[in-house]
């Protein structure tokens, strides 16, 4: 297993062949991000399908790969529709995948994105209010 097999898993995702996610992914995967902490294969393919039944979207762009040995990265872009968010309108988020490998799969992966990014600033209220904290932040 590599990072190429595992960006092409994720730029061929969909809600009708989350299947996929079996092939790259180990029994006894740990799943992280911003919001989660999920430990073995059947709750991360949980997590995948509610995720994918809630969305209008979720495409992901990979932009630069890197592995050494049983570690690697991944760049991405994440194009993301959800009815709740930002009118139901696209949202770009980047962000980075770390990942580790065991047995030919994924056994730990950790994604590293700006939640504020992805949820926050397109919720009313709470969206105006991160907004003009990072103005102010970078003057």
């Amino acid at each position: 297993m590599d990072v190429s097999r595992v960006a092409q898993c994720y730029q061929t995702l969909s809600k009708d062949n989350l299947f996929l996610l079996e092939q790259i992914y180990h029994q006894d995967v740990v799943f992280e991000d911003a919001a989660h902490r999920l430990e073995g294969f059947s709750n991360l393919f949980d997590y995948f399908q509610a995720l994918y039944r809630n969305v209008i979207r979720c495409d992901f762009s990979i932009h630069e790969r890197c592995q050494m040995e049983d570690k690697g990265f991944i760049t991405w872009t994440m194009t993301l529709q959800h009815p709740k968010l930002k009118q139901g309108c696209a949202i770009e988020v980047q962000g980075v995948s770390h990942l580790r490998f065991s047995e030919g799969k994924v056994i730990y992966h950790r994604d590293y994105f700006d939640l504020g990014e992805m949820l926050y600033e397109h919720l009313p209220l709470l969206g105006s209010v991160i907004k003009a904290i990072k103005k102010r932040l970078g003057q």
